[in-house]
C-alpha cells in the first residue's frame, strides 16, 4: 500500500480505513450588522456554517468560523480569513458536493428573549478530485 495525500484514499499505516475529506477554505466576509444593536443588545454571536445534504441526512452543518461582536461600532466589518474549524464529513461525502455558506447571528439581549436569524449564500461546489 502506498501513502496518499488525497484524504479519501487509504492511509499507509496498514489500518485500511478511508480517511474523511478535509476541506480548507478562504473566507472573505463583509457585513454590516449595526442595525441589530438596540438599547437592549448586549452582544452578537455570529458564525459561518457550511450546509449540505447527504443520502443519510437532509441537513449537515459544519461550523467554519465564529466571533462575538460586543459593540455596535464593531458590527460593521470586513475580514479575510481561513476556516477556524475543520470542514470534515464523517461519511466521506464531500467530493463534488454542492453546499451553502450560511451566516448565522444570535442577538443576545441584556434582558429578554434571544433573537436568531441567518442569510444563506448558495452555489458553492467542492471539487471531484483533491490534492
Amino acid at each position: 500500500m502506498e501513502t496518499m495525500r488525497d484524504s479519501n484514499k487509504y492511509i499507509a499505516r496498514g489500518d485500511c480505513k478511508p480517511r474523511p475529506a478535509l476541506v480548507s477554505l478562504t473566507l472573505n466576509i463583509t457585513a454590516d450588522l449595526q442595525s441589530l444593536f438596540t438599547w437592549n443588545t448586549k452582544q452578537l454571536f455570529i458564525f459561518v456554517a457550511a450546509e449540505y445534504k447527504t443520502p443519510k441526512n437532509a441537513l449537515n452543518q459544519v461550523s467554519l468560523w465564529d466571533d462575538i461582536i460586543p459593540t455596535k461600532e464593531s458590527a460593521k466589518f470586513s475580514i479575510h480569513t481561513s476556516n477556524k474549524y475543520r470542514f470534515v464529513d464523517q461519511g466521506h461525502n464531500l467530493r463534488g458536493k454542492e453546499f451553502n455558506l450560511t451566516l448565522h447571528w444570535h442577538v443576545m439581549p441584556k434582558t429578554g428573549k434571544m433573537f436568531v436569524d441567518k442569510i444563506a449564500m448558495s452555489g458553492y461546489r467542492l471539487p471531484e478530485e483533491y490534492r
